[in-house]
């Protein structure tokens, strides 16, 4: 009988839907890619590559467009979508740190977004992650 390997959660996958948003990061690219430059610092992660911010016309009337802005981190990723006519902003942050400052991270988010008004979502991820390499490389 083979025995399942030891296993250990893998990260945390953060992600808010903010309503209400307000303030230069929802239209200012300089501002938001300053946010993204320093978040990883900010929450113990390092950044792997220069942040991307783009402004995003209009695409259909579900999305009347924003700025859209992405970092890759060495424990993954971060990204932002603003809506800034409709005064909403997805936040999608998922790391492989199982240790992150959660209520730091999202008041932090909350803060910077102006947000008086969001919807938080934390999801385990990878929670049967194999704790050793299963083959030798």
């Amino acid at each position: 009988m083979t025995r399942a390997p030891v296993s250990e959660p893998f990260g945390v996958h953060l992600m808010i839907d903010g309503y209400q948003a307000s303030g230069p990061l929802m239209t200012d690219a300089p501002a938001l890619r300053a946010l993204l430059e320093a978040l990883p610092g900010e929450m113990g992660m390092h950044r792997i590559c220069e942040p991307v911010v783009v402004s995003v016309g209009p695409n259909c009337h579900k999305d009347p467009g924003g700025l859209s802005g992405f970092v890759m981190i060495a424990e993954s990723h971060i990204s932002f979508h603003t809506f800034p006519g409709r005064g909403f902003v997805t936040i999608d942050l998922y790391t492989c740190q199982t240790g992150l400052n959660r209520k730091a991270t999202i008041d932090r988010l909350l803060r910077a977004f102006r947000l008086t008004d969001a919807d938080v979502h934390v999801q385990e991820r990878g929670l049967r992650y194999p704790a050793e390499d299963l083959v030798a490389l």
